[in-house]
């Protein structure tokens, strides 16, 4: 699963916008915009999903999930657990 965030946050780290994006995945610019505007885990067609995925994995991204350890080395960004303050 991917977060709009995450999204976001992995385009933001290789400096491209989202046309960059669409393009290196092979999907559309609708598709893309639509997936960041997602209010948390981006719902889409599996293959498209996995194009998104793939071209960010291919760009350098290491999408990493709740709970789970970095599988590499590297530089990343990770958001914190949420506190019960």
């Amino acid at each position: 699963m991917i977060t709009a965030l995450q999204l976001r946050a992995a385009r933001a780290m290789l400096g491209i916008d989202q046309r960059q994006l669409a393009a290196l995945a092979g999907v559309s610019l609708p598709t893309v915009q639509r997936m960041e505007a997602a209010p948390c885990a981006v719902h889409s067609v599996s293959g498209t999903l996995a194009k998104v995925v793939g071209a960010l994995d291919t760009a350098g991204i290491e999408l990493i999930g709740n709970d789970q350890p970095s599988r590499g080395r590297g530089r990343g960004v990770r958001l914190k657990a949420a506190t019960d303050a």
